[in-house]
C-alpha cells in the first residue's frame, strides 16, 4: 500500500521492523509492518478523498467524523522508529489504569490495575490479592491486558 501512495506522490510514513523469519530450511531476518494495517498519510482534505478511492484503503483514522492528525512529536517518533527497525519490536497496548495480568515469572497469574509505565522494563502495579500496592520489576512483555 505505501508504494502505491507514493507512485500517486502521497507522502506516506510506514514504519517497520526486523523479525525472523522461519522456513522449514533457514531462518532469515524480515521486515514486518509495525502496525498492520496502518500506513500513515499527510494530506489535505481533498487528497484524503483520493487516498479513500484507492484499492486496498478502507478508511481513515477519524474521530466524530474527522481525520485523527498526528503531533508533531508523534510524527517525529515514528521516524525514528523506522530509523531503528533492529531495536523495536510490536508490544500489546498498555493504558494506564487498565487491568492487566503478569504472565510470566514468579509473579504468574496475579492481577492488578497497571499504574505507572516507567519504561520496558520496569511496571508499578496494584495487587489486589495482597490489598497493597506494590512496585515490581517486569519486563512489559510479561503483562497482557484484561479485557
Amino acid at each position: 500500500m505505501a508504494q502505491q501512495l507514493r507512485r500517486k506522490n502521497v507522502e506516506c510514513l510506514l514504519p517497520t521492523f526486523e523479525r525472523l523469519k522461519r522456513w522449514s530450511d533457514r531462518v532469515k531476518r524480515a521486515r514486518a509492518p509495525l502496525f498492520p494495517g496502518y500506513v500513515f498519510v499527510q494530506v489535505s482534505p481533498a487528497e484524503g478523498v483520493r487516498v479513500l478511492e484507492m484499492a486496498g484503503v478502507v478508511n481513515l483514522v477519524s474521530r466524530a467524523g474527522r481525520p485523527v492528525e498526528l503531533s508533531p512529536n508523534d510524527i517525529a517518533q515514528l521516524r525514528a522508529c523506522c530509523l531503528q527497525a533492529h531495536n523495536i519490536e510490536p508490544h500489546p497496548y498498555l493504558k494506564i489504569g487498565r487491568r492487566v495480568r503478569v504472565k510470566h515469572g514468579p509473579f504468574a497469574g496475579w492481577e492488578g490495575t497497571l499504574v505507572e509505565k516507567q519504561n520496558s522494563r520496569r511496571l508499578v502495579i496494584t495487587i489486589e490479592q495482597i490489598m497493597k500496592a506494590v512496585a515490581i520489576n517486569l519486563d512489559g512483555a510479561d503483562v497482557e491486558a484484561i479485557n
